[in-house]
């Protein structure tokens, strides 16, 4: 359910941060799992950059990440934007020919190379022209090794890290040596990040929502990524034949499943398994809920004579509640998501009138009355319209909890 990545800031000389180095941990417990280097780094791109994003995790600031020799030869790093990353090649990398051409290939892309644990060896020679940045960890090197290669280093262009720093006088002596920039205890000790882990499918949905709202769906990729996830393609084919959709038609492939409910319906139908997909555990309840604001919401705007703005009312009311479902910020959760501006903005509290909506179907629920009439006459709605748009609201999110099976 969760993923857990750990973060050791990298401070400059005047102990401002520069960046972070991540580390991947198994549980709050902040401890490296029993599990291959390689694993590690695979799972650090997938949990942090492909979830939540490397710049969440690390605030804006660039992220050292260590690859080891598969992750580089088969080119992980070049799923994450240059700017933001640090490539840092450790200690137990196999220099080959491959390696080299690989490492060349990445700075000509762009990318900054660090070797970490950096022990003057002779076979780090033919990185060297590649390397932005050479870490030493302190501890292991003697203090004639690193005065002399320092001064080498540094004609070459090349930053320096000191790890291991624990003290202040250790800060001061190697800020004195030259280096650039700092890491070890003294500053902090790791600190753990704890964000919800999305499955494959959940990707997949976060994929097909981005498609959702171009202007003009792309039938066929939406298509192709519905193919790649047996579940999702299942459901789709389940909401179809729902008697509310689907009452007399043979449905004999997922693309024509799509285009017998045209355009705005596929858009809704992906809104709707993105949130079933992402409730994991939490109370079918609140899926239920999300179901009638959204059906309630895209009736009133459709009663305001709003229907281009329809699609946008069913995504506000259907993610009002995803805060609780991913148990994250609104506000952090929401420019994660491609949604509507006026979408965005009713999420966050904005007034404007889906927040109305929001406010109105909240009334709703907890049977304020009162509230109900004032909103009504605010939006010139008769009560008896708007308790006919409740009662069809959870008759419709009935219908669609029963298509729509837990995952």
């Amino acid at each position: 359910m969760f993923a857990y990545v750990a973060r050791q800031p990298i401070v400059d000389t005047n102990k401002q941060l520069y960046a972070y180095e991540l580390l991947f941990r198994d549980g709050e417990r902040n401890c490296f799992p029993n599990i291959s280097p390689d694993e590690a780094t695979s799972r650090i791109l997938t949990e942090s950059h492909l979830n939540v994003g490397i710049d969440e995790v690390t605030g804006g600031a660039i992220a050292f990440i260590n690859f080891h020799t598969d992750t580089l030869l088969f080119r992980f790093p070049t799923s994450l934007t240059p700017a933001d990353v640090v490539i840092e090649i450790t200690e137990t990398v196999t220099v080959s020919d491959q390696l080299v051409a690989t490492c060349k290939q990445f700075a000509e892309q762009g990318y900054a190379l660090a070797l970490d644990d950096y022990d003057i060896d002779e076979k780090w020679l033919p990185l060297l022209p590649y390397i932005s940045i050479v870490k030493f960890d302190v501890t292991t090197v003697t203090d004639d090794q690193i005065r002399t290669s320092v001064p080498l280093l540094k004609e070459n262009g090349i930053k320096l890290v000191a790890e291991r720093i624990e003290t202040a006088q250790q800060f001061e002596y190697y800020r004195g040596l030259g280096f650039d920039y700092f890491q070890g205890y003294f500053f902090s000790k790791p600190q753990i990040l704890k964000h919800r882990r999305l499955s494959s499918s959940e990707l997949s949905m976060l994929e097909l929502l981005k498609e959702s709202t171009k202007p003009e769906l792309d039938i066929e990729l939406i298509n192709q990524i519905l193919e790649r996830d047996v579940s999702l393609s299942y459901l789709l084919l389940r909401f179809i034949n729902n008697p509310t959709v689907n009452k007399r038609n043979e449905i004999t492939s997922l693309k024509h499943a799509m285009t017998f409910m045209g355009q705005e319906e596929v858009r809704k139908f992906i809104a709707l398994l993105a949130l079933a997909n992402m409730s994991g555990d939490n109370p079918t309840e609140l899926l239920t809920m999300s179901l009638v604001r959204a059906k309630f919401c895209e009736s009133i705007l459709i009663a305001l004579k709003q229907r281009d703005e329809s699609n946008a009312g069913f995504l506000t009311g259907l993610l009002s509640l995803i805060d609780t479902l991913m148990q994250q910020e609104m506000r952090t959760l929401v420019e994660k998501l491609p949604l509507p501006t006026d979408a965005k903005a009713a999420l966050c509290g904005s007034s404007n009138t889906l927040k109305d909506c929001l406010y109105l179907v909240k009334a709703f629920e907890q049977g304020q009355w009162p509230a109900v009439k004032t909103l009504g006459t605010r939006l010139k709605l008769k009560q008896v319209d708007l308790h006919r748009y409740y009662t069809e609201a959870l008759q419709w999110a009935t219908s669609m909890c029963e298509s729509t099976p837990n995952q």
